[in-house]
C-alpha cells in the first residue's frame, strides 16, 4: 500500500497515512485519462455559436446582372459567399457537444488521476483545513510552506466558505469537494492538497 506524509498547515509532518491500494496506488490509464479530459472540456462548451448562411441573410433576391453578354461572371445574387455582406459557408449552428461516459470508464480515470499524482510525488495530505476568518494570505502561507507550485486544488471533506473565499482570489488556486471532482482539475494542477477527511471520504467513494 502506497504511504504518504501527513502535515500540518505550517508544513510540519505531523505523522504517516496508508493509501488504499485500489485508489492510490493501481497503474495509471493514459487512455482513460485522456478520455476523461476530453469528455470534461466538450461538456463545457455551450454551443450557443451562430451565423448566416445565404438562405437566411436578408437582401440578395435580385440578380445582380443578366447571365450573358456582360463579359462578368455570373452571378445569382449579391448573398453568395463571395460577396460582401453575403453568407456564411457551413455557418455554425447551435448544438450540444455533450459527451458520455461508461460509469466504470470514468471510475477508472480518476483512480487513474489520484495514482499518478501518488506516483509523480505531487499529492500531498493535510491533517486538517481550517481558518478562523476569511484571510487570503493564510491561504498563501500555507501553500507556501507546502511548496505548492503555481496551480494547487485544495480538496476538502465539507463545505467550509472561510476557506472557499480566502482560496478564490489566488491565481491559479481551485477548491473543490470529494463530490466535485474532476479528472480535468487534477492532471490540471501542480500539487494536489488533500484534507485527510477527504481523502477517507475518496477512499470509500472509489475503493
Amino acid at each position: 500500500m502506497p504511504k504518504v506524509s501527513v502535515f500540518d498547515m505550517a508544513g510540519k509532518s505531523v505523522g504517516e497515512m496508508e493509501l488504499s491500494e485500489g485508489v492510490f496506488g493501481i497503474e495509471p490509464n493514459k487512455h482513460v485519462m485522456h478520455l476523461a479530459v476530453v469528455n470534461y472540456l466538450a461538456n463545457q462548451r455551450q454551443g450557443t455559436q451562430s451565423a448566416l448562411t445565404r438562405a437566411e441573410v436578408s437582401g440578395g433576391g435580385k440578380k445582380p446582372w443578366r447571365q450573358k453578354g456582360t463579359g462578368r461572371a455570373r452571378q445569382g445574387s449579391t448573398r453568395a459567399p463571395q460577396w460582401r455582406h453575403g453568407g456564411i459557408v457551413f455557418a455554425p449552428k447551435p448544438r450540444d457537444y455533450r459527451l458520455n461516459m461508461n460509469k466504470k470508464v470514468r471510475r477508472l480515470a480518476m483512480k487513474s488521476a489520484f495514482s499518478s499524482k501518488v506516483q509523480d510525488n505531487e499529492l500531498v495530505v493535510v491533517d486538517s483545513i481550517a481558518l478562523e476568518e476569511i484571510k487570503t494570505k493564510t491561504v498563501v502561507d500555507m501553500l507556501s510552506k507546502l511548496e505548492a507550485g503555481k496551480k494547487a486544488l485544495i480538496v476538502m471533506p465539507e463545505k467550509d466558505e472561510k476557506v472557499i473565499k480566502s482560496a478564490r482570489n489566488i491565481p491559479g488556486v481551485k477548491t473543490a469537494l470529494v463530490n466535485t471532482l474532476n479528472v480535468y482539475d487534477i492532471l490540471n494542477c501542480d500539487k494536489l492538497i488533500v484534507a485527510k477527511g477527504a481523502v477517507t471520504q475518496l477512499e470509500e467513494v472509489y475503493a
